[in-house]
């Protein structure tokens, strides 16, 4: 059944690895085009984002999720990218506080580039299906067949173990500015409707 909708809505955007939110990314160009039609987005710089530490960024998560402000009254709306994706399903593994509504994980690095590049950032063995289900009541995973921080495939890494739902779109990198990822309008219909795209 279809289940009635918050008075209010809020979003959280998660930015990853060196991404100092700069103009023309996807992330930045989502934040402005949402807040342009009157709604709420939430897009902190976190800290260090050239030698993350996983405690500074869950500190940072903790924070902002408190203050999306009451999960009865507001439709909570999680977007992370790389990193940031990373980052959600920590505080999925060791989740605290009822669930979001939405999640949307976009090109989360996989296990090798992790354990070379951000072994403070090794996912738990505790995180399954049950413990991300639990943090949000949708969460859909957004991959490329050919990220090059994904060298075992989301589907394999992700997808498949945490049973989410997924679009694998095809050449498209690692989803970054470089990768021919500054306006992308599928995200945008998805964030206002999650029904509206990748169906």
């Amino acid at each position: 059944g279809h289940v009635a909708e918050k008075p209010q809505r809020r979003f959280l955007v998660l930015h990853g690895y060196t991404n100092r939110r700069p103009e023309g990314h996807w992330q930045r160009r989502l934040t402005t085009t949402l807040r342009d039609s009157g709604e709420q987005v939430v897009y902190p710089a976190l800290p260090s984002p050239d030698d993350p530490r996983l405690d500074s960024w869950l500190d940072v998560l903790d924070t902002e999720l408190d203050l999306l402000g009451d999960p009865d009254v507001v439709e909570r709306i999680v977007i992370g990218h790389s990193l940031g994706a990373v980052l959600w399903l920590h505080a999925c593994a060791r989740r605290r506080r009822g669930p979001v509504d939405r999640v949307l994980l976009v090109a989360p690095p996989g296990p090798t580039a992790i354990d070379e590049h951000f072994p403070g950032f090794r996912l738990p063995a505790t995180l399954d299906a049950c413990a991300v289900r639990a943090a949000s009541r949708h969460t859909l995973l957004v991959c490329s067949d050919d990220d090059p921080w994904c060298v075992e495939g989301q589907v394999t890494a992700y997808a498949d173990p945490l049973e989410l739902p997924r679009v694998e779109t095809l050449g498209a990198a690692h989803f970054a500015l470089g990768d021919g990822f500054g306006p992308w309008p599928e995200v945008i219909a998805w964030a206002r409707d999650p029904g509206s795209t990748w169906a």
